[in-house]
């Protein structure tokens, strides 16, 4: 656990993670053993196969979720913090060899665009499997479903905006009572049909593969919706610290999953009829609104959790230079990882509407949800995997058995589900493919402005000897810049235009480094030129938010001073315009790229500069 952890108490803490980082692997009953044997790839009902199923499940849960995740990748911190993009940064702050950064990029990068497409089909799942629970009520809450469906994820998306701070106090609570309903809804199911636990043995599942290998290959394509859910275990790995995630898993989460998987394996060996819903069959006839109202919160909370992790991966996105500058509003005061962006909540919002009206059912997006999971688990092997020979110095044939063992689930889920691409699988890699063009062209273009501007500017040396006949008047000019050398080109346009300097000008830079936070002792380095002229670096983490008036007040400790009302900020603002001949990137790129620079947020909302106190001066730039 970090020291900002550990300083808590453990109990609220695991509280929140509960209500946090399970909602979604929580939500798996409701659909998980339903679409493997009533799915687009259906296995028979039979006493054998119900237990060879069930052993499957459990052993999927032990192998993806409780080893790798929990005991192996959550050792991978960076700095406390988890997230395929955490865990590029890790690798590439560690490595000297490019071919390897470059080729772990591409992989973190991926994976970030997958985890995109996972956010838009797991409120959309999860919101309307719960709804579903109305069709055991009545056939005539049929027409209902998906109208209720619409609405509820309406209003999720709707009070983004508001914050939920509020709402999250609620999260905890509800979804200890959830996972308490689903334990002793497979506990009195067991207690009937005892029998059920034999399929722990793990021989079982090894039976059912070896006798019915291409029933167990289909089978797989739908197994992994148990464990859906399991790497947003390490995701929010920063938030609730590593010890509390795993007491809550193997105290209370684990258990409760385990025992109503084997509730309704056991429910099925008495009643194959209950394939239908076998979950909401396992409550009495009475308890089933109670288990849709249960279920439905249930959901909304996982679908919040996920719709958070994709406001946080953006951000992430952004410091790291992935993503152009966006809007990001912090909904509370009190909690620095509450946060809002608007771009991502609506389109993700557009994504889930689509999904539902174009799949109309749970079973129906379920094979669209195993890609982008199953992608994301083999990824995040792939960079473990570097981990383990890069920082942990392991011995290279232990690496080759634990990663390789892993790596040989993965791929199996994943080529399982690879049968489903036609059926909807096609949803997630598009969807992953197009982040991913996004992100690398942002970051592509970002590489070629950096070098255009290089070429047009000056030496610094060169520039102050030039200074001496050039009038200067009282106050501060603070010029942002990008590059940590030259002169800035706002600076340049400034001169030339007005043809005055203010008797201090700073040339400020914002650099993120390859860690999540930075420690305040080392956010400013301060250079000292001559002739009024200093240059600043401002470093921040990949989880922190720039806030240029405060880090200049930070200062003050190497005797500069910055009053905001005697200060002046010269921000450039490029102009990209997409080149067609002689150019290193593609000219649709190109374009692509000139349209997200054209619709960033300023630099000046960005970095929290008083709008009152800024010009901006343009610059054309051709690529």
């Amino acid at each position: 656990m970090s020291s900002e952890h550990s300083r808590k108490p453990l109990a609220p803490i695991v509280v929140s993670a509960i209500g946090v980082v399970f909602g979604d692997i929580g939500t798996s009953p409701l659909y998980a053993l339903k679409e493997i044997f009533n799915g687009h790839h259906p296995i028979p009902v039979t006493p054998d196969n119900i237990l060879g199923v069930l052993s499957l499940v459990f052993w999927s849960i032990m192998a993806l979720v409780t080893v790798k995740y929990v005991s192996v990748i959550m050792r991978a911190d960076n700095r406390g913090e988890g997230g395929s993009l955490a865990l590029l940064s890790l690798i590439t702050e560690n490595s000297r060899n490019r071919v390897v950064t470059w080729a772990v990029s591409l992989l973190g990068i991926f994976a970030a665009a997958l985890f995109y497409g996972d956010s838009m089909i797991t409120p959309a799942i999860s919101v309307l499997s719960a709804v579903e629970g109305l069709e055991i009520v009545s056939p005539d809450f049929t027409r209902f479903v998906l109208p209720l469906t619409l609405v509820i994820l309406t209003v999720l998306f709707f009070i983004q905006k508001r914050g939920t701070g509020t709402v999250g106090m609620f999260f905890g609570p509800v979804m200890i009572g959830w996972f308490a309903i689903l334990g002793l809804l497979g506990i009195l199911e067991i207690a009937r049909h005892p029998d059920v636990l034999t399929a722990l043995n793990p021989a079982y599942a090894i039976g059912f593969i070896t006798h019915h290998p291409s029933l167990a290959f289909l089978a797989l394509g739908s197994v992994v919706l148990s464990v859906t859910g399991g790497e947003a275990l390490y995701t929010d790995m920063g938030h609730f610290g590593r010890f509390p995630i795993r007491l809550a898993w193997f105290g209370f989460v684990m258990p409760a999953l385990v025992l109503n998987y084997f509730g309704q394996g056991a429910l099925l060996l008495n009643e194959p009829a209950a394939i239908e819903s076998p979950f909401f069959h396992l409550g009495p006839t009475w308890a089933t609104i109670p288990l849709v109202i249960l279920a439905t919160l249930a959901t909304v909370i996982a679908s919040q959790a996920v719709i958070s992790g994709a406001f946080s991966v953006a951000r992430q996105a952004v410091q790291m230079g992935f993503l152009p500058r966006m809007l990001i509003v912090h909904t509370s005061g009190a909690e620095k990882g509450q946060i809002y962006v608007p771009f991502t909540n609506w389109t993700l919002y557009l994504a889930v509407v689509a999904l539902v009206l174009g799949f109309k059912n749970s079973s129906n997006l379920a094979a669209a949800y195993g890609i982008a999971v199953t992608g994301t688990m083999l990824i995040d092997t792939i960079l473990v995997a570097f981990v383990m020979v890069l920082l942990w110095r392991w011995h290279p044939v232990v690496v080759a058995l634990v990663a390789g063992a892993f790596l040989a689930v993965d791929i199996a889920f994943f080529a399982a589900n690879a049968l489903k691409i036609p059926e909807g699988g096609w949803f997630p890699i598009a969807a992953g493919l197009v982040s991913f063009t996004v992100l690398t062209t942002w970051r592509r273009g970002r590489r070629l402005v950096r070098r255009e501007l290089a070429k047009q500017g000056i030496p610094m040396s060169i520039f102050l000897t030039t200074l001496c006949d050039v009038h200067r008047v009282n106050g501060t000019a603070v010029f942002m810049t990008s590059s940590k050398e030259g002169v800035p080109a706002a600076l340049l346009h400034n001169l030339k235009h007005n043809q005055v300097l203010h008797e201090r000008v700073a040339l400020v830079t914002v650099e993120t480094t390859d860690t999540p936070h930075v420690n305040e002792m080392e956010r400013i380095y301060m250079h000292r030129m001559s002739k009024g002229f200093l240059r600043i670096i401002i470093r921040y983490g990949f989880m922190e938010d720039p806030d240029i008036p405060l880090a200049l007040e930070s200062c003050k400790r190497y005797g500069e001073s910055f009053d905001m009302m005697e200060t002046t900020f010269y921000v450039s603002r490029e102009t990209v315009i997409p080149g067609v001949l002689g150019r290193r990137i593609s000219p649709w790129r190109a374009r692509l790229f000139a349209f997200m620079s054209k619709n960033a947020t300023s630099a000046t909302d960005f970095f929290k500069i008083p709008n009152n106190r800024v010009v901006e001066l343009g610059t054309q730039l051709v690529i």
